[in-house]
């Protein structure tokens, strides 16, 4: 499965598809940045909001689809300040529960950081919820523990949680 960039009107497009990958995830115990029960209209809107930063280049997307259906996301986020123009975020990489345990979350990572070194990018970040099964992820693939920050963020139901900061070094392209 290879992973497809969207621009903005895909991704407009792909709106309603990426809201219930976005229920699923949170639904699924995921701290993605919403509380559960997640409204599908909020959902679809909030992927809309992204358009507008698909176009000006301040964020890529990545979807992975299965047939025609999305199964998986991943997003960078690109710093707009002079002095940070070569790092970027890594967010919102979601697999949805049907499709999990079949290495979609490391083609999609693999993805975002080739992507991100082909563009002059050379360190990316990121931030988890402690002790999710993500770290692991990450901790796999080569990012580095940056450390942890208590009660940083609520889970889907409203716990607040420990997020541990990631990053790793990518060899511009």
């Amino acid at each position: 499965m290879i992973p497809t960039r969207l621009d903005a009107p895909r991704l407009l497009d792909r709106a309603r598809e990426l809201a219930d990958l976005l229920i699923d995830t949170v639904d699924g115990g995921a701290s993605v940045g919403f509380l559960a029960p997640l409204d599908r209209a909020d959902a679809v809107a909030w992927w809309r909001e992204r358009a507008q930063p698909v176009a000006a280049g301040r964020l890529a997307v990545w979807v992975a689809l299965d047939g025609d259906r999305v199964v998986g996301t991943v997003s960078l986020a690109f710093a707009d300040k002079p002095n940070s123009r070569h790092r970027a975020e890594l967010v919102k990489l979601m697999v949805h529960r049907d499709a999990r345990g079949q290495g979609l979350a490391r083609i999609l990572l693999g993805t975002a950081e080739q992507a991100a070194a082909a563009v002059g990018v050379t360190l990316l970040h990121l931030d988890t919820e402690t002790g999710s099964p993500a770290e692991h992820l990450y901790r796999a693939t080569g990012w580095t523990r940056a450390g942890t920050v208590p009660d940083y963020a609520a889970d889907p139901y409203g716990v607040l949680r420990p997020t541990t900061l990631y990053y790793k070094h990518v060899a511009a392209g």
